[in-house]
């Protein structure tokens, strides 16, 4: 007589080799994890420890100081803080309008593809090309560094990381819910701003979150636009201190008080980035 055995059998060799490939693979995986998570941790307990030494409330109060002086990085922060808050002005509303023709309107033609091409060019192009192209229009024209070079700059990045999550965000939405909003006579820009935005809003609001994470720590675009100012400004038009030139500056420094604030600015942006993607994966996983 003929038995019927299940195909999840240790007598099988099929399954057996199944079984152990699985192990295998996610033995592999949870190395991978902990190798990852090992240099994660070590770097933020290496930027903690390091950067501790500076860490003062004159640190948000004071501006950068000379050799040998004491101070803190105030009119970095305040710089960057007011250049990533003007980038992110100008680059989200371009950037959710974009997406939002590619999504509702892009089905048909070349330039939605064309579109979606070149955004992607740009979403992995250096930020420091973005850097001299902004130096080369406007820095070069009007003679002097400024804030608001730095912004158009910030703005530039955070244009396709914007547009990119819009449009990814959008075309998940249901096509069903659209056909019977325009079936009970609802116009479709009524249709995009009460239901293809409020179902994908949450994922849309990440990927702002996503983009100015991305700006908070970029250096390569400031040191073309904005540059630096020693003192504490709120002047957009003049070279404007921010935390990633700071950083770059003092941490080659011979001086010992301005690689403790180097330390200490790395700090900041790390805690921001961390924070910033902790609130965006939470987001997304909520709504």
């Amino acid at each position: 007589m003929l038995q019927n055995k299940s195909a999840i059998h240790t007598d099988n060799p099929v399954y057996r080799t199944r079984r152990l490939v699985n192990k295998v693979m996610l033995t592999v995986s949870f190395a991978a994890l902990l190798f990852g998570l090992f240099w994660l941790f070590w770097i933020i307990i290496t930027l903690i420890s390091k950067g501790s030494a500076a860490m003062a409330w004159s640190l948000f109060t004071e501006s950068t100081p000379g050799p040998g002086g004491a101070g803190g990085l105030a009119n970095a922060i305040l710089g960057s803080v007011m250049m990533a808050a003007v980038g992110t002005l100008i680059g989200t509303p371009i950037g959710i309008l974009a997406g939002t023709y590619l999504a509702e309107f892009g089905q048909r033609g070349w330039l939605a593809p064309a579109t979606r091409f070149l955004n992607d060019v740009l979403l992995s192009a250096p930020s420091i090309v973005i850097g001299l192209f902004i130096y080369a229009v406007y820095v070069a024209q009007v003679g002097h560094y400024s804030g608001w070079a730095g912004a158009l700059a910030l703005a530039i990045l955070v244009i396709p990381v914007v547009v990119r999550s819009t449009d990814n965000m959008l075309s998940l939405v249901p096509n069903s819910l659209r056909e019977a909003a325009a079936a009970l006579g609802c116009p479709q820009w009524k249709i995009i701003l009460s239901i293809s935005y409020k179902a994908a809003r949450s994922g849309i609001v990440t990927g702002v979150l996503l983009a100015v994470a991305r700006i908070s720590g970029e250096t390569a675009p400031l040191l073309f636009t904005a540059l630096n100012n020693q003192f504490l400004s709120f002047n957009m038009n003049g070279p404007m201190a921010n935390l990633p030139f700071v950083i770059y500056a003092f941490a080659s420094s011979p001086f010992e008080d301005w690689n403790n604030l180097a330390w200490s600015g790395a700090v900041l942006i790390t805690l921001l980035v961390l924070s910033i993607n902790i609130l965006a994966r939470s987001l997304f996983r909520n709504k």
